[in-house]
Order: C-alpha cells, then structure tokens, then sequence
C-alpha cells in the first residue's frame, strides 16, 4: 500500500515538476490558443452581423447533370453528388417576407469560403447568399472529371468557325485535358461542348463536357427552392473558373420563371452575346434544337493586372483603358468603338434586363475577391437588377475586419505548435530532440562561403518553378487516380526535381571527400544526427522518431482548433486562399499520398539551408540573436519565389506585361505565377519557424516535419481534386 502511494506521490511530483519547468511554453500554449478563439470568435460575429445574419453550412443531395438539361432525373448515367455549402441568411428574409438571393461560385484551387467577402455583403444588404464548393473543390464529394471534356479546345473564344480555325486539338493526361476545356461550356452547340473527330468532321458523343456549371446550376435550383427566397429575383457572381460556371448557370435557366436578373462575373473570359453577320453563335439552336439563351444585366469586372491572359481579353500586356475598344470588348458591350467605356452602364434598362457594363479594377487576379471597389460595384448592379433597396451604403464593408481576424487565427494557431513542440523540451525522454546547435564554430558560413550556397539556392528554385510546377501540373504523366490533386501534382513535380539537386549537392562532395581521405562532413553537420562520438557518423533513426512524435503532438493540437473553429464557428484558418481546414476521408488518404515526398523534400532543405549552412548567430540567444540570423535562412528559403515576383510584376505594373508570359511564354503565366502572391508569404512564415526550431534544436527534423505537414495539408485541405 505504501509502494502504491509512494508511487503516485511519484507520478504528482513529476507532473508537477513539467508544469513548473515548462511553464513558459505552456503560458504560450494557452495565450495562443485563447487568442485564436477570440479572434474567430469575434470574425463569426462578423460574418453573422451581429446576429442578423444566420449562417448555415450543409451538402446539397443532387445528380451529376449531362450537358444542357436543367433535369436530368431521367438520366441512367446520372451520378448522385453531394454540394458542400455555406448560406447566408438574413435574420429577416421569411417566408412572408421573401428576399432576393445570389449564387456565389468561386474560382480554381478555391472554395465556398472564397466567396465570403461578396456573400457576407449581400446578405448584409438583405439578399439570401449561397456560396458552394464547386466539383472537386472543399467538402464536394466529386471531382472535377465530372465537368467532362473534349479532345480539344476554343481558340478564338466567342464565335462559330465553319473552317475550324477556332480550334486547337489537346492531348494529354485527364487534368490537362479538363483545365483546357475551360472556355468550352456544357450549353454550346456540339461542335464545342463534344469531343469531335477532325478526319470526319463529326462529333463524338462519348465524350463531352457534362456540366460546366460545376454543380452550380443544381445549387441554383436549390436555392430557388427555399421558402425565404423570391426566386423571381435572383442573381448569380462567380470568380475566375467560376465564371464560366456562371456563364452556365444563367444560360441553364435563361427563359424560366426563375431566370437571374444579373450575372456578374470577377476576371471572367468574355463570349459574344449578340449574333455574327451570319447570324450564328456558340450557342445557337440551328444544331442540336437548344433554345437560344440570353443573360439579363451582364456586368464584366476586369482586373487591370490579371496574370490569365484569356482575362485580358486575350492581350499580352496589362489591360489598358483603350481595352475597353477591342473586337471582343465591342461585341460584348454591343457598342461602337466611339461609345465604349470603362465604369459605364450601356442600354440601360434593367426591367427588361438589357443592362451591360465592364468595370475596371486596378488589382490582380487573386486580390478580385476581395476587392472594396468589386464589391461596391457588384452590390449596385444586383439592387438595379432586382429593384433590392437597402438602408447600408455599398461603401460600408467589413468583410476584410474578418478575413484579417481569421488570417491572426491562423498565425497563431501555426506558433502554437511551436509552443507544443517546445513543451517535449522539459520530459527527459524528448532531451536529445533539443540538443541545440552544434558547438562547432569552425564549420560556420560567413561571406562568400555563405553567399555561394544562398545565391546557388535561390537560382535553382528561381530558374525551376515555373517550369516543373506548371508541368506537374498539367502533363506529367502521374498516376492520375494516386496522385489526384492538381496543383499538388505541380509542387510534387518541382519537389522531387529538388530532392534529387539537393542529393546531388550532398552525396556527390560526400563520395569524394570520402575517397580522397579528407571527409570532414558528418552526420551532425547536416542536421541528421546528435553531436557525439556516439550518433554522430550515422543517421540518427531515434532522433528522427522522437522528433517526429514531438511534431505530431503540435499539429494534432493545431487540427483540434481548426476542428473547433469549423464546428463552433463555421470558419477554417485562411487568408484570401484557403489553407486550414479539416479532412474528408478522402482528403486525408490524399494527404498520406503526397506526405512522403514533402517530408524528404523539407527534410533535405533544411539539411542544406540550416544545418549546412550554419551562419553567425544561429547560436546567439535572444530576438537580436534570432533576426541576425533569419533573414539569411528566410533569404535562401523564399529569395528564388521573390525573384520570381519582381520578374511577373515589375514589368506587369510598369504597363509593359506579366513578366512569365514575356520570358516564357503564356503557358508558364497563369495559376503558378499569380499565386506567387499567397506562396511567398507562406514560405516566409515557414522560415519563421524552421530557423526558430534549428535554433533550438540543432537538427532538420523538427522545423521540416512541421512546415512539410502544414504545406501537404494546405495542398489537399480543400484545393482542386481530380478524382
């Protein structure tokens, strides 16, 4: 009996001694995660309206249309998929006092939370807002095979070409196929909305692009469906690949009862809306018997420095205000050229719905979402279009208070799992995981020696990216139905490229200093082992075992807030992107696919960076002590992407062109180079917490494990999935 007791006094004294010698690391834990749950605490508030807004997320149960039928329920091949959404509900909207509503669609590598800076508006404003996860995209169970494909694309983007100059066959792997198909649309004339053989000049049924909408146009029926909305005034807005989906949406159901009295499109791909001199279109019913469609109130929001060139109509420079004059500006506003303005409502009657207008935007592609002047110019066109008064000023916006409270969240959520992973310090066992740097003065990097590997890194990761991301991509022949999410399949690409440069730059000196007799190197020396006789000329496989269960603790801590947030707030951690979020099944066995690599690729960069190159002050204490030498680790980490940037958008903003497109070509512009503007600062906070957990570990291990699992769950959180 007094054994057991002498051995629960055992147990209470060492968990008292923990929390005492922990005690700052814990303080951090609990400051941080108190202030994360205030902060999307008070976001939730926001994005609520203080409580005149309720906020609803769900799935909507439908089928996987086929082409250009608003009903398909007698379809046999139709698909059962579930819609994640997420609705905006003014407190007010009933159903005797039914209220206007807004489809939001968001745009490629997205999803429904993307949509929040214009639905949280509208429905500030009165309107029922609907912002949903389009095919392959957030909590949506099916991937973006489902909007189909054809063997070729559009290359002049707004008319019918007996001679078949406006097309261009593709080949390739699934994705290529599908992201080339983007100007093709479900509701086109066969010609363009099936695969087509060429040496025939037939179409091929078998193939064809089923539904462009990417479950938008069922959304919208659901929407019209519910018992607060007047689905005699409804609008429809989408964003970048969105906006082909509302393109779909509002010809789907052009000529109903519940037809959108307004359709705005952020950076959208312009097709002509008013009949050749051959009095044909796109879209037109002299093949297939479609009825010809129409679209109430079009309203166009260009960014001035749109890194897709099908954005700016096309041009290679950036869009200027004598844009608003090209053939496909004039067809679409149905003006002369004498006539056409930026910011200007032509055929003005918004009864009959005859309304156009181009608005001009001076930011990027990205940055459109959340633009004031987007919003204010959105939030008018759609109470003309539905004759909505509302007692709040188009200027009075608070969604960036809650995209920048959520975007705090999320910072501290990432330094709490430093503050955990810090906490293993003070439990013996965890002892050699924070050993600290090696006491090894003689192997420091200073001057040349440090600049040579720094200006080597940054090239490679400069020279590299755009090229082997945008492969990935696209064409690299990866086992599709593994290997499924699209983006993810770019950063692999460049990964693996990477891995086997940084191998070559340590194997290669390793095998001549070894034959020469003058190794100097161990394994200490690159981050892979303890500094004694001991561990050190071997890899250390304990280290790396206690280093990954300490790692796994902090990102499990930071999983449970993300789960929290989500569950209690209906809010994952992000910024204009998304990045945080809680897995599906099938995110997470995605997330198992792609870790693998990230983690070699981590592990082996912060080989190189840290532990290689070793630089004054990695080994002083204190803040003086961390910047001293962070700004040389964060240099080689991010230098390459900044050179990237100052490439795309020096010449961008001096009026000449998005410097990709230039140097390489429109191929290597595009989805990796406008997210240049989301991934260098991603990258910048990872340098944050690799030099701070070098610094007070001494190894590779901990600082790559944690940044590889944040990068890979970013990847296959909610981003674009194929399968």
């Amino acid at each position: 009996m007094s054994s057991s007791n002498e051995g629960r006094k055992g147990c209470f004294s060492a968990v008292a001694a923990f929390f005492k010698a922990a005690k700052k690391p814990l303080i951090a834990v609990a400051s941080l995660l108190c202030g994360a749950m205030i902060a999307v605490g008070i976001a939730d508030g926001i994005q609520k309206d203080w409580g005149k807004i309720e906020v609803t997320t769900g799935t909507i149960e439908t089928t996987i249309r086929d082409v250009y039928n608003v009903d398909n329920s007698g379809d046999p091949n139709a698909e059962t998929v579930s819609i994640g959404y997420k609705l905006y509900k003014p407190k007010t909207a009933s159903s005797t006092n039914k209220a206007p509503a807004a489809l939001c669609l968001h745009g490629y590598q997205n999803d429904h939370e993307t949509s929040a800076a214009y639905a949280l508006e509208l429905a500030r404003r009165g309107y029922v807002a609907l912002a949903i996860d389009e095919y392959g995209h957030g909590a949506t169970n099916k991937g973006m095979i489902h909007r189909g494909y054809v063997n070729h694309k559009v290359t002049t983007n707004y008319g019918y070409d007996e001679d078949g100059k406006t097309y261009l066959e593709i080949g390739g792997v699934t994705r290529y196929k599908i992201m080339m198909n983007f100007s093709n649309l479900s509701f086109f004339i066969d010609k363009y909305s099936k695969s087509y053989d060429f040496d025939n000049n037939a179409t091929i049924s078998t193939e064809s692009v089923k539904d462009s909408s990417m479950g938008g146009s069922a959304a919208y029926g659901w929407l019209s469906t519910l018992d607060c909305v007047d689905n005699t005034k409804m609008v429809v807005t989408g964003h970048s690949m969105g906006t082909w989906a509302a393109w779909t949406v509002s010809a789907a159901y052009s000529g109903t009862p519940i037809e959108p009295r307004a359709t705005t499109l952020q950076c959208g791909e312009l097709f002509k809306t008013t009949r050749d001199l051959l009095g044909r279109l796109a879209y037109d019913s002299d093949e297939d018997g479609i009825a010809e469609v129409h679209w109430n109130n079009f309203l166009l929001l260009t960014a001035k420095y749109d890194e897709f060139n099908y954005f700016r109509d096309y041009a290679k420079t950036v869009v200027t205000k004598d844009s608003i004059k090209n053939e496909q500006s004039l067809n679409f506003l149905n003006v002369p050229a004498e006539e056409a303005e930026w910011n200007k409502t032509f055929h003005e009657n918004f009864a009959t719905g005859t309304s156009v207008r181009r608005e001009y935007i001076v930011t990027n592609h990205r940055l459109t979402t959340h633009d004031a002047h987007a919003i204010r110019t959105t939030m008018e066109w759609f109470d003309s279009s539905t004759a909505h008064t509302s007692s709040i000023a188009s200027t009075n916006q608070t969604f960036m208070v809650k995209e920048l409270l959520v975007f705090a969240a999320m910072l501290m959520a990432i330094t709490s799992v430093v503050a955990v992973v810090m906490c293993f310090k003070y439990i013996k066992w965890f002892e050699p995981v924070f050993a600290g740097v090696p006491n090894r003065p003689e192997k420091l990097k200073k001057g040349w020696k440090f600049w040579k590997g720094a200006i080597i890194t940054i090239l490679i990761s400069f020279a590299t990216y755009p090229f082997l991301c945008q492969l990935g991509h696209g064409l690299m022949p990866l086992p599709e139905k593994l290997f499924r999410m699209t983006i993810g399949n770019g950063f692999l690409v460049w990964y693996i490229f990477l891995i086997l440069v940084m191998l070559g730059f340590t194997l290669i000196p390793w095998f001549v200093q070894k034959k020469k007799g003058t190794k100097t190197t161990d394994f200490v020396d690159l981050g892979f082992a303890r500094d004694d006789e001991q561990h050190k000329n071997k890899f250390d496989w304990v280290l790396l075992g206690k280093s990954a269960i300490v790692v796994v603790a902090g990102i499990l801590w930071m999983y449970i807030q993300v789960a929290i947030s989500q569950a209690a707030f209906q809010l994952d951690f992000r910024f204009i992107w998304p990045f945080f979020k809680t897995f599906s099944l099938t995110r997470l066995g995605q997330f198992f696919v792609y870790l693998p690599i990230f983690l070699v690729f981590f592990i082996l960069n912060n080989s190189r960076i840290f532990a290689a190159q070793r630089v004054e002050g990695v080994d002083e204490a204190g803040v003086k002590g961390f910047f001293k030498c962070w700004w040389k680790y964060a240099l080689c980490m991010v230098g390459g992407i900044l050179l990237l940037c100052l490439l795309e958008y020096i010449p961008f903003f001096a009026q000449i062109g998005p410097g990709a497109d230039l140097a390489f070509g429109s191929t290597f512009g595009g989805p990796f180079m406008s997210l240049l503007i989301v991934f260098a600062p991603q990258v910048i906070v990872f340098s944050f917490v690799c030099t701070y957990c070098y610094r007070k570990t001494g190894n590779a291990f901990v600082g790559a494990m944690i940044v590889a699992i944040l990068a890979c769950w970013i990847v296959t959180g909610g981003s674009a999935i194929l399968y």
